[in-house]
């Protein structure tokens, strides 16, 4: 309702609108004539901050809920039924031509103009239906997570130099043809290792 134009719908009981929330009602206009028939029809005009709202007075389902979101423009120019109020919808909403006739004229356009104010103020403020809180930023992990900053000189030289013997070691491949040995400084059943390397040297990857 607050984004589309509706016709004939369940918006009116008892000869009431059934406000939206947020929806304020700024003006009710009696003796307004729908000219979408050779004959019009006498309704009345509700109008709110969100929509324009007309319904007939002996049918109270024959009637038009039209946001401003949803207005194209709003005139008063000459009909066949003398100066009238004509809203064009936007062509999202299928572009009617909407023509009321409202009497006497200085009434016509004190309507106009409150229409075109409302209109003005909604377009730089619109109203959605949607109600909201905005709140502080929630923490999350990453804010707690601290990572100290390290000076060149701090860093240690020898990880890396530990990670390049392990990295040459796994580079010569063929582990699987080494058969597994007894070592008496672990206790365990380990791969032979290759020549020129260490349980020392393979185990210093690991930083203290």
């Amino acid at each position: 309702m607050y984004r589309e134009l509706k016709l004939r719908g369940a918006i009116i009981q008892d000869k009431q609108l059934r406000i939206l929330p947020q929806e304020q009602i700024f003006s009710r206009v009696n003796g307004v004539w729908n000219l979408s028939s050779d004959q019009g029809n006498l309704g009345t005009f509700v109008i709110t901050n969100v929509r324009l709202v007309w319904f007939a007075n002996m049918n109270e389902l024959f009637n038009i809920s039209l946001p401003y979101l949803q207005i194209g423009s709003i005139k008063v120019r000459e009909s066949k039924f003398g100066m009238a109020l004509v809203v064009e919808s936007s062509e999202a909403s299928g572009g009617y031509v909407l023509g009321f006739r409202i009497d006497p004229l200085e009434k016509l356009h004190e309507v106009h103009k409150e229409i075109s104010a409302l209109y003005t103020v909604y377009s730089q403020c619109p109203v959605f239906g949607v109600e909201f809180i905005l709140q502080d930023k929630p923490q999350t992990d990453e804010d707690h997570l601290y990572i100290p900053e390290m000076d060149e000189e701090e860093i240690d030289e020898s990880v890396s130099d530990a990670g390049d013997v392990l990295a040459a070691y796994l580079a010569d491949g063929h582990h699987n043809d080494l058969e597994p040995v007894y070592s008496a400084e672990l206790g365990l059943a380990v791969e032979r290792l290759k020549d020129g390397y260490t349980l020392q040297t393979l185990w210093d990857v690991i930083p203290s």
